[in-house]
């Protein structure tokens, strides 16, 4: 993939909303360290062969040919004059990683098909639709027609393909039309406004940045260090592809003469020193009169509360970064600050690029987790299901912040096939994890902590939404349990966590971290190649995590455990008795969450400190917190609907937790703690559907 070994001279154009830093041209150096980044990139795939790329430019101009096509036979039905026909046009615009050219090997492609003002947008969903179904090459056509986007989706020539669809109020579609012409929004509806503000944002960066060649690069650079080290996905709070290429364009008018080595460097530079929630902006937001909603917090009080405003270039100007919590900017502050120690070193030959780029060990980071586990009954089920509780796992993020005795709740974006359950009926699953950071107990022996609220306001959530959009099914459920460090091992791959044999003639095998990579590029995928991946029938490629030695699935979920063994082996994390839910004044009141936001900034506690849990339960016999609910398909949080008068019955459980500071080490190795005194057992609520 070529990169630029040469420079602009000082830039005469300026770029940005303030002037330059540096204008400094590149040295000698400079040339060398990008040349070594764009080989260390190589084993990652994140450059496409020049025979893949032109295979995307054949299938795109006959998607192009068929839009023409079916424009032209619309017309025709409608009337329309020759004359208007022969000229009427529509084209295929593409937007996001290809448009900015920083795509992957096998990314898909999102693409725009743009119609003149006869075409509806029932035409595309309906003769467009059967259009493509005729295409030998199309194959897994599917239309989401009630998305927030509309949008079909395909696999085309084996490339899969997004096409959003968008009219305008022209007669004719003239191939040199630039969408970022504010007057095309005019007398538009909001979902074109929505389907075109895609392209109009891509093509706003590309013309927003000095040079594209060092943009490109760069890019690519930051991206895939977002990737692995698992602070890249827009739903879960971090940041996806729009946002990471918007921080990487406004470095670049920073820097405007600097090669990519150089802007990766000052990249993390400016943003670990960046004083949130000061926004990030690519220019000036221009007010065209057409009574849009914009990002302005001295219009919208709502705005004011965003923790990392980055603001799209495009009208209507829109935060990007919404979903980012307390939590989820300290982690990647976190990140920042690790990425400019590293790139440091490299800059002064202390250290190689492949530092930058190596996954640092999330299941080791923590003491303590939350796992978070989507089953439902069949495939499709669970691609619904999987699909709304994870764009609603801020939500949990959020409620956790808010806890009085929790610092941080940092959640990884890597998805994981749960494990089967011990019983005959079928089950698909999806796991998250979620690392926490207890705060310090001060003069205190042990801390009582109730997870109960924070947990099941999420899942309440979840289920008002399945079932105010009529996504519910039966033996839809979220289950949430509390796991220690050392029990992870039993509920993830062994690609993930290596389980540890004691008695084994052969030496350990060490992690293969391939088993997590695939190819897919998207805003909020979090797979990445590595050059270590093995090329098929990893471990995840099955649907299910495989169980550990000696312990039915079953146990993993539902077994009491007496005891907390020290050593390697963990006894298996389990399930609490299970719980009628309240009536709906007790709910109201039970699942209240504290208002009080962090005031202080939370850090990432390092993995060996920090205090001990026990998890409370009948007997005093310690157990991990299961909530389970019936599972539902999501809305927007700022329009949840009530719950119907006689919803579906639903498994609640009490989660508590006891923090000690008094562990002590006995001579054999393990591990004890002080005997707490005995908590009160789960509580019961009843309800009759």
């Amino acid at each position: 993939m070529p990169f630029p070994v040469t420079n602009q001279v000082q830039a005469t154009k300026h770029f940005g909303i303030t002037s330059p830093i540096s204008l400094a041209p590149p040295k000698e150096a400079d040339l060398l360290f990008t040349r070594k980044l764009a080989e260390a990139l190589k084993p990652y795939g994140v450059f496409e062969e020049e025979l893949e790329l032109q295979r995307r430019i054949l299938v795109l101009g006959k998607l192009n040919t068929l839009v023409k096509e079916w424009i032209k036979d619309i017309s025709e039905t409608k009337n329309l004059p020759a004359s208007v026909i022969e000229n009427v046009g529509g084209k295929i615009f593409t937007f996001g990683s290809y448009r900015l050219g920083v795509h992957t090997k096998g990314a898909d492609i999102d693409a725009l098909c743009v119609a003149p003002r006869h075409v509806e947008r029932p035409d595309f969903f309906s003769s467009f639709y059967e259009k493509l179904k005729e295409q030998e090459e199309v194959k897994d056509l599917r239309a989401v027609e009630e998305a927030f986007v509309p949008v079909i989706k395909l696999s085309f020539g084996g490339i899969e393909i997004d096409i959003l669809f968008a009219r305008l109020a022209l007669q004719t579609i003239p191939e040199s039309l630039d969408l970022r012409d504010d007057s095309l929004l005019k007398n538009l509806d909001i979902r074109c406004i929505r389907s075109l503000n895609g392209c109009r944002v891509t093509d706003e960066i590309l013309h927003l940045v000095p040079n594209i060649e060092n943009f490109r690069l760069t890019l690519r650079a930051i991206k895939l260090w977002a990737k692995r080290h698992n602070i890249y996905s827009n739903i879960l709070g971090f940041l996806g592809g729009v946002s990471w290429a918007m921080l990487v364009a406004r470095t670049c008018q920073l820097y405007p003469n600097a090669v990519a080595s150089t802007l990766v460097h000052k990249f993390f530079l400016v943003f670990s020193k960046w004083e949130w929630p000061n926004p990030v902006l690519l220019k000036q937001p221009e007010d065209c009169n057409l009574n849009l909603p914009v990002w302005d917090p001295r219009v919208t009080p709502s705005d004011r509360y965003h923790l990392m405003p980055i603001i799209t270039p495009a009208y209507p100007q829109q935060n990007s970064t919404y979903n980012v919590s307390v939590s989820t900017r300290a982690v990647m502050m976190e990140e920042f600050k690790q990425g400019l120690a590293i790139t440091d070193k490299i800059l002064l030959n202390k250290s190689e690029w492949s530092k930058l780029f190596e996954a640092p060990n999330f299941f080791q980071k923590y003491k303590h987790y939350i796992v978070l586990l989507a089953s439902a009954p069949t495939e499709k089920q669970h691609l619904e299901w999987v699909g709304l509780v994870e764009s609603k796992i801020r939500i949990l993020v959020g409620n956790l912040e808010k806890n009085e005795f929790i610092t941080l709740a940092h959640v990884n974006p890597q998805s994981f096939p749960g494990p089967k359950e011990g019983n005959e009926k079928e089950e698909v699953s999806t796991m998250w994890v979620i690392g926490i950071v207890f705060k310090k107990v001060e003069g205190s022996e042990n801390l009582n902590v109730d997870l109960t609220y924070d947990i099941q306001s999420f899942t309440d959530t979840v289920y008002r939404q399945a079932i105010g959009s009529k996504m519910f099914e039966a033996d839809m459920k979220i289950t949430a349990m509390h796991v220690k460090r050392k029990q992870l091992q039993q509920l993830l791959p062994d690609c993930v966590i290596p389980r540890r044999r004691k008695h084994s003639t052969e030496g350990p095998s060490p992690p293969i971290e391939g088993c997590l990579d695939a190819s897919q590029d998207s805003d909020n995928s979090m797979s990445v190649p590595s050059p270590t991946a093995t090329p098929k029938g990893g471990p995840l490629s099955q649907s299910h995590a495989p169980t550990p030695r000696g312990s039915s699935p079953s146990t993993l979920l539902a077994t009491p455990s007496d005891t907390l063994a020290g050593d390697e082996g963990c006894n298996p994390p389990s399930a609490l008795p299970t719980a009628m839910p309240a009536p709906a004044q007790e709910r109201a009141k039970r699942l209240k969450v504290e208002e009080d936001s962090l005031e202080k900034e939370p850090a990432v506690e390092p993995a060996g400190e920090g205090l001990g849990v026990t998890e409370m339960g009948e007997g005093n016999s310690e157990v991990t917190a299961e909530a389970e609910i019936k599972r539902l398909p999501s809305t927007d949080l700022s329009d949840v609907p009530l719950l119907p008068a006689n919803p579906v019955s639903v498994v609640k459980n009490s989660i508590k937790l006891r923090l000690s500071s008094s562990w002590r080490s006995l001579r054999h190795g393990s591990l004890r703690r002080t005997q707490p005194a005995a908590l009160s057992t789960a509580y019961t609520f009843s309800h009759t559907p």
